[in-house]
């Protein structure tokens, strides 16, 4: 099927930018892909599905307006991060995290211009980064889901909801044992805490998703989460914050990252990608624990610190074959041009 037919199109041009942007989170440039992806958010709570396309709809717009590069808006590389962005306003500020609130008039304006903020923070860092051959990922949401976050104490306009969701694992109890729900659910809801979907289900539907672009990276995204998981389990992480996923989701988007979309998929890059996975899951704990003092959530910091890390000096290792981020498509054709190549 081709999926680049409505890119152009003078009317449904936009619709085909922003799936892009939803698919884009995890590194889908593919607008079939975007669509499965909000219909597993509309499985679990129409609320999100609903402000996910708010948020990318408002960052792509941003871009537009400004005269953004117009290749980058088609692929949708302006959109993920405000779908991020304003996920995370609606998820850290109702009373239930799982489903999320209706944002009031205040709220919606000001996820709206959070998402906008993150169109001229992806900008900026693209430019600090491009030097390097690094692409931003997810620090742009990061650095305004925060800034943003901290801002909505002070403003009785806006109802910073109970932050009911733990951000911390310290905050869940240590008791529970290990059982057989705690791998299946913490593995899918590692996944759907990508996008704050605190719903194993979800999780899966979102692998299909991305699989309908690239089964390496549904296969890289849910190795990844498997380690999260696992390794929060052998050094004895608590059930409760297994199970919800919130070990796994960045493990599983530094294995897809680094398992054939920035670096082409060898055995090297393999185990490169892996060992990210470990580490992120560790990086979560750690900068959940910094983080606690202020209530403020991890996001995805763990994934762009380990990546950016494990990227920026690339080129100084001669097993890896780096792909710059202009270039990077799926890990499939990344592997084909590059054999193509020797």
């Amino acid at each position: 099927m081709n999926v680049d037919g409505f890119r152009d199109h003078p009317s449904l041009g936009f619709i085909d930018w922003t799936l892009r942007g939803v698919g884009q989170v995890v590194f889908q440039n593919n607008p079939l892909a975007g669509l499965v992806i909000l219909l597993g958010l509309l499985f679990n709570s129409w609320i999100y599905a609903v402000i996910c396309i708010v948020g990318v709809v408002a960052s792509t717009l941003t871009a537009v307006i400004l005269k953004a590069d117009k290749g980058l808006i088609r692929d949708g590389l302006f959109g993920f991060n405000g779908a991020l962005v304003a996920l995370a306003l609606v998820a850290f500020t109702s009373a239930d995290f799982r489903t999320g609130a209706v944002p009031s008039f205040a709220m919606l304006v000001y996820l709206v211009s959070a998402a906008a903020m993150t169109t001229m923070a992806l900008s900026t860092m693209a430019t600090l980064l491009g030097p390097h051959k690094v692409a931003p990922l997810t620090m742009p949401f990061v650095l305004i889901g925060w800034l943003f976050l901290f801002a909505v104490l002070k403003f009785s306009a806006i109802d910073a909801g109970p932050m009911a969701k733990p951000v911390s694992p310290d905050q869940f109890p240590a008791a529970a044992a290990y059982a057989l729900p705690t791998w299946y659910m913490g593995i899918g809801t590692s996944i759907g805490q990508i996008f704050f979907q605190d719903n194993w289900i979800t999780g899966f539907i979102i692998l299909a998703g991305i699989a309908i672009h690239s089964r390496v990276a549904a296969g890289m995204g849910l190795l990844g989460a498997i380690v999260g998981t696992a390794t929060a389990a052998v050094f004895g992480g608590p059930e409760g914050a297994i199970r919800d996923g919130l070990f796994g989701y960045n493990s599983a988007l530094t294995a897809m990252a680094l398992g054939g979309f920035f670096l082409v998929l060898t055995w090297s890059s393999f185990f490169y990608a892996l060992f990210g996975a470990v580490v992120s899951a560790w990086l979560w704990a750690s900068i959940a624990i910094f983080l606690k003092p202020i209530g403020m959530p991890v996001l995805t910091s763990a994934f762009v610190f380990v990546t950016w890390l494990m990227l920026i000096g690339q080129y100084g290792f001669k097993a890896l074959v780096p792909v710059p981020p202009a270039e990077a498509t799926t890990p499939e054709d990344n592997r084909k041009r590059y054999l193509a190549g020797l």
